[in-house]
């Protein structure tokens, strides 16, 4: 009796367990966001920061003497801009009573415009805005308890992050000695290799987007503070934030000084000046410093990435949108790198082929037909 044809299965047998297997995978990913999401997260900052770890080590400084060292700048640095937005938001805040009657009488003199130019019921359209701002009220209210807890979560994450990286970083060398058990029987130089790259595409993609973020947030304040648009800085950096999250987070960040525009501005061309200018800015970002920082780090194709940063939003929601890039550039660096899933790191990248390879073997093979 032949064993190996006993466990060939027909393929639609393949295709239920692969799926049944994925869904079983992402239910767990799911399941396990509290735990998984913080670890991610703490793996890509600990890369990051390991060259500046290894930088004071070189510098005759106790190894855990240069993580403790390093996490507190780390910290530091972000508590300052944390502080810089916090302290905007505050100003933002107390002037948001104002920016809303503001926007309110900009949007009757809309809706008054409209109901006359495309012929509409002024009176119906003041009862659907009105209705529609109940409603949106009433929702807000109702999600507090749950905003809170939220924030609560991620206060205890902010708190578990920097104990991650520390371990992380402590514990660099028996990681990757365990990787190498673990694959004992592959080649070890390959393996090395695949660590290697991984380590350095996550350092380069989020040091480009670092360097990005900053970039942008300098244009987007400078431009708002050109146009006399306030909150300037606040919306500037919340723009270059939301301006990492590929092919979305744009949007959201015009639409915020727009709104601004509208609320504080006697003229509504503001808006207009903003998303003009916002435009500018996004064919700067997009065709002069991400080629330049970002994607000459991490080549994956536009068709991919949106799918994914949609992907990740369902699962991990706007944690998984920031994360869902760097982890499809470790996937294509693995696939690169093991023969038969090579197929699909090719499928994952931007490469576009001037002729294909299949082709020349097609035409031999025709050939030896005919012959």
């Amino acid at each position: 009796m032949n064993t190996n044809n006993s466990f060939n299965l027909p393929f639609y047998v393949k295709t239920t367990i692969l799926l049944v297997g994925i869904f079983a995978f992402t239910s767990m990913l799911y399941i396990a966001q509290d735990i998984i999401v913080p670890l991610i997260f703490s793996v890509m900052i600990a890369v990051l920061l390991y060259p500046i770890v290894n930088f004071f080590v070189r510098m005759k400084m106790n190894r855990v003497v240069a993580i403790i060292f390093t996490l507190f700048l780390t910290i530091l640095v972000t508590a300052s801009l944390t502080a810089l937005i916090f302290r905007q938001a505050s100003i933002f805040v107390d002037s948001w009573p104002l920016m809303v009657e503001k926007f309110s009488i900009t949007i009757n003199e809309f809706t008054h415009w409209a109901s006359r130019y495309f012929d509409l019921n002024q009176w119906k359209v003041n009862r659907w805005i009105t209705n529609t701002k109940n409603d949106s009220l009433t929702m807000s209210g109702a999600e507090v308890g749950k905003t809170m807890f939220v924030v609560g979560n991620g206060l205890m994450v902010m708190l578990l992050v920097p104990v991650y990286v520390f371990l992380l970083l402590y514990y660099n060398k028996l990681i990757i000695e365990f990787i190498h058990r673990v694959f004992v029987s592959s080649d070890q130089n390959q393996i090395s290799k695949i660590i290697s790259e991984t380590k350095t595409v996550i350092q380069r993609y989020l040091a480009g987007l670092v360097i990005e973020a900053i970039i942008v947030a300098i244009l987007n304040t400078a431009a708002l503070f050109a146009l006399g648009i306030e909150y300037a800085i606040l919306l500037g950096i919340l723009g270059a934030l939301l301006n990492v999250i590929p092919y979305i987070g744009g949007l959201v960040a015009v639409a915020l000084p727009m709104a601004v525009a509208l609320a504080t501005k006697d003229s509504g061309m503001y808006a207009l000046y903003v998303l003009g200018i916002y435009y500018i800015i996004q064919l700067i970002d997009n065709n002069l410093i991400v080629p330049m920082v970002v994607s000459s780090k991490v080549r994956i194709n536009a068709l991919f990435a949106i799918i994914v940063v949609f992907a990740g939003n369902a699962l991990w929601g706007i944690s998984g949108m920031f994360l869902s890039i760097p982890l499809l550039a470790i996937i294509k660096v693995i696939f690169d790198h093991i023969e038969p899933l090579k197929p699909w790191g090719f499928l994952l990248g931007d490469t576009i082929p001037t002729t294909s390879k299949i082709t020349p073997i097609i035409k031999k093979f025709k050939k030896k037909i005919t012959e």
